[in-house]
């Protein structure tokens, strides 16, 4: 069975369905892209249960001529890192429509082509981490951006059409320089044995050290734009701030996971001599990320905000792992993309209840929430904790792993990372404190607490981030073969420790 292929004509299938309706059927068209994400969400566990977790080749591969002329091919393949990604872009689509079943309305166009934007994202971000040809990878990175700029421009609030410009602008410009290093690999492959996009065989070019460099950067800061990474972040807050809660959590929860990843995918297999050359600077980027993100969010007075910068500081530590060149940095920055796609999925969502009963998402404008709605406030304080990587949630383990990693190659990185998990108890119970606790502010007496739909929306954001903090080993065991493969074919080796004769580790 063609799994990768099925998996993205579901939501196409569903947006053409949704498209072909009425405008006035409404509630119609919420519920097939409901049953949609749900089918696909269902065909992607049971294509993780036909995944062999011991098995370091790429998987459900397919390979299709596509453009024959400049040797393009339909080619999709997924590991152990590529699969937990698709997992989670899968899993969160359908609590996102389900969560934000009333966030289309009173958007600039109809609720079926909000439906069908969010479908068509949805085959996208399957196709970004399945490409397996780096012009497919290509089609599928830039097509992206697309139904995001319509999503945030058209459904939005606030300033949303300079958001989702300024969204697309930086995107653009990344892509550009990523397109520019895929050309010249084109160009290079036909003086070294034939024009190929095919990434096993671009891994085996011969390149100077001054074009590798330049080629690695180009993908580099497309991927660091995604990320985000400090300083190419800037598009982020006002991007999710102007967003609706729904697209927030597909913007940062996944789409943002295809920088870390490509960094992964990318730029350490065709280009490891430049990234051993560049690695001391990205750790330094990420370092501040980490750092220079907490203090931004300690100081913000808007959920959105908030939690926007609290990703720029946790995407500091996915990189973190990835450029330790450890598998155990590897392992941690990966089950840390998709512990932060559901950490950030509960804060945006619950986030955006508490605005949209209370008019407002300025955190001074809630307080005494505990009292008047006990669950979308406990909700809210269990989504916090995770963030901040609480012991027994599943950002803990991530966050460790990526610490011990660090710590074995680049210790004072990781001792100044570590940091940041002080900082973030700050940015999380300080606004908790005054939106949870404290006397009732007024005009909050009469909201709402969460209904029945609500509940079952966030129920399994939750307990994934509860289990997953107990008993990490079902993903841990399909991404360790990964990474340390990844590793490898790098050119890396995890750093040897020696024991002296009184059995200590050193």
């Amino acid at each position: 069975m063609k799994w990768l292929t099925s998996l993205m004509l579901l939501p196409v299938l569903g947006a053409v369905l949704v498209s072909t309706l009425p405008k006035a059927k409404e509630l119609l068209a919420k519920q097939i892209a409901f049953v949609t994400t749900l089918v696909v969400a269902v065909a992607g566990i049971a294509m993780a249960t036909q995944f062999q977790r011991d098995n370091v080749d790429l998987q459900f591969v397919e390979s299709h001529s596509w453009i024959p002329t400049f040797g393009i091919n339909y080619a999709l393949g997924i590991d152990g890192i590529a699969l937990v990604l698709i997992l989670l872009s899968v899993l969160l689509a359908p609590i996102v429509v389900l969560a934000g079943w009333n966030e289309a309305v009173g958007g600039r166009w109809s609720v079926k082509t909000f439906y069908v934007l969010m479908l068509i994202l949805e085959t996208m971000m399957i196709g970004v981490f399945a490409a397996n040809d780096v012009f497919l990878f290509y089609v599928f990175f830039e097509a992206m951006l697309v139904p995001v700029y319509f999503l945030i421009g058209g459904y939005g609030t606030g300033a949303r059409a300079a958001a989702a410009v300024k969204f697309l602008l930086y995107s653009l410009f990344g892509g550009l320089l990523m397109l520019a290093s895929i050309i010249a690999l084109y160009v290079i492959s036909g003086e070294q044995g034939g024009h190929t996009f095919d990434i096993s065989a671009l891994a085996q070019l011969h390149l100077s050290s001054t074009t590798e460099n330049l080629l690695f950067l180009g993908f580099f800061i497309a991927f660091a734009i995604k990320a985000p990474l400090w300083p190419f972040h800037t598009w982020l807050p006002d991007a999710a701030d102007a967003a609706t809660p729904g697209t927030s959590v597909l913007l940062l929860g996944v789409l943002d996971k295809v920088g870390t990843f490509g960094m992964i995918r990318y730029c350490l297999e065709l280009f490891p001599h430049a990234s051993k050359t560049f690695t001391p600077v990205i750790i330094v980027l990420a370092v501040i990320s980490i750092i220079y993100g907490a203090f931004l969010a300690i100081g913000q007075k808007d959920f959105k905000r908030l939690i926007a910068f609290t990703s720029i500081s946790h995407f500091g530590f996915i990189t973190l792992g990835i450029f330790a060149m450890t598998s155990q940095g590897h392992s941690g920055a990966t089950l840390y993309m998709f512990n932060h796609g559901f950490s950030t999925a509960a804060l945006f969502l619950i986030a955006g209840w508490m605005s949209s009963r209370r008019g407002s998402s300025k955190i001074a404008d809630f307080g005494g929430l505990q009292r008047v709605t006990p669950i979308m406030a406990w909700a809210f304080f269990f989504a916090g904790m995770s963030s901040l990587a609480l012991p027994g949630l599943s950002s803990f383990v991530s966050e460790f792993l990526v610490l011990v990693g660090t710590y074995t190659r680049y210790p004072v990185a990781a001792i100044i990372a570590a940091f940041g998990i002080v900082l973030a108890a700050l940015y999380i119970l300080l606004p908790i404190q005054r939106a949870l606790h404290g006397p009732t502010t007024d005009g909050n007496e009469s909201l709402t607490d969460l209904n029945l739909r609500e509940k079952i929306a966030i129920a399994p954001v939750l307990a994934v981030i509860l289990v997953l903090g107990f008993y990490p080993s079902p993903l841990l065991n399909v991404i360790n073969p990964a990474a340390a493969h990844s590793i490898a074919k790098a050119g890396f080796t995890d750093p040897l420790s020696s024991i002296d004769s009184k059995g200590v580790t050193k």
